[in-house]
């Protein structure tokens, strides 16, 4: 399987198999992201945004984002898999929250 390299701002770099879930990469990296309903989109806590180019929208994500009104602020790391190298900035923090850690979230 593939290795590819994703970068965030301010933690700094790893390498994630293709194919994982980011926010499953942030979390297995240490980094800090919120993530409050398992990752199924429904709470957009998740935050992320891509210093590079995205990869492309899936439709529980698009959906969500849209009903929200947010579609095209930030991307939700449970809805997208590392598929190339990526420069993430971790929007939400669930430390900043004072949130416990939600549902895990499946691979």
């Amino acid at each position: 399987m593939a290795l590819h390299t994703v970068t965030v701002d301010g933690v700094g770099s790893f390498e994630v198999e293709e194919g994982t879930k980011l926010v499953l990469a942030l979390e297995q990296n240490g980094v800090d992201v919120s993530h409050r309903c398992g990752g199924h989109a429904r709470c957009t806590t998740c935050r992320v945004g891509f210093a590079t180019e995205a990869p492309a929208i899936e439709e529980a994500e698009q959906v969500s984002l849209t009903e929200d009104g947010v579609l095209g602020s930030f991307r939700l790391s449970c809805q997208v898999r590392v598929d190339r190298d990526m420069r993430v900035n971790v929007l939400m923090r669930a430390s900043e929250k004072g949130w416990e850690p939600g549902p895990a979230v499946e691979a």
